[in-house]
């Protein structure tokens, strides 16, 4: 049984192809503004890495904040549900699964391998992958970089704001009285994951805690959230597709 579950998010638009519970292929791809292309650019993608034929595959389970616009799914879920069984199929003593995604953040609290409860933020972008980005275009550094730089940093500097907007000015005039960007990195760092433990605190945070979206990537924000929490948190092999390994997997039940 051959499935497929597709995650479109605002930033990145995933794919994964499930063969018997088995992950035989996924694609990661960056969103246009067509959001129906993108998610049969992606899906056509998957297809080709994994040598399959579209007319293979059985059911097509859609999620993420573009889910209905894959006209081709089958149905579609929600991202919090896919991201507890995808949080699950990769590490499967998670219980609580801290999801940073591009535009907004989620914490999902699983009991007995079932949503529990969770809280999610989605009106504001302090403590997402957008805060993050805004403030490296403010620091004239990339994305991808943040990490690194953050670890070299010999103290953290206070970023107070909980306003991206005023957080990206906070920044600007921390640079501007001298201090070093590295530390200011690491304050980015620490603010956000002031703000996600916070919103974690609303359900219960217990252990394994699982860290997923693209932003898992980034080491200095693992550190900085394992702190905040005082425990352990574990990142999927592949963070960013848990979304669509959860849908894939909706796919086949």
């Amino acid at each position: 049984m051959i499935v497929a579950g597709i995650d479109v998010g605002s930033l990145t638009a995933k794919c994964v192809l499930l063969k018997d519970g088995e992950l035989v292929a996924y694609k990661v791809i960056k969103v246009s503004p067509n959001l129906e292309e993108t998610a049969d650019k992606v899906f056509g993608e998957a297809l080709e890495e994994a040598g399959i034929n579209k007319g293979n595959i059985e059911r097509i389970v859609a999620t993420g904040y573009g889910r209905n616009k894959v006209s081709f799914a089958d149905r579609t879920v929600t991202e919090i549900s896919c991201h507890a069984k995808g949080a699950l199929f990769f590490i499967p003593t998670a219980r609580t699964v801290i999801d940073i995604g591009g535009q907004d953040s989620k914490v999902i609290s699983i009991e007995n391998g079932k949503v529990a409860e969770f809280v999610m933020n989605d009106k504001c972008a302090a403590g997402t992958g957008r805060f993050l980005e805004v403030m490296a275009s403010a620091l004239h550094l990339k994305i991808e970089d943040l990490g690194d730089v953050a670890e070299r940093a010999n103290r953290a500097t206070k970023i107070s704001s909980t306003c991206t907007v005023f957080a990206e000015s906070e920044v600007i005039s921390h640079l501007a009285s001298g201090e070093r960007v590295e530390d200011i990195v690491a304050g980015i760092h620490e603010a956000i994951a002031s703000r996600i433990a916070a919103m974690a605190r609303r359900v219960k945070v217990e252990p394994d805690v699982v860290l997923t979206g693209g932003v898992a990537k980034n080491k200095a924000m693992k550190k900085a959230l394992e702190r905040e929490l005082g425990m352990e948190v574990k990142i999927p092999a592949e963070p960013q597709i848990v979304g669509a390994v959860g849908a894939a997997l909706f796919a086949m039940s």
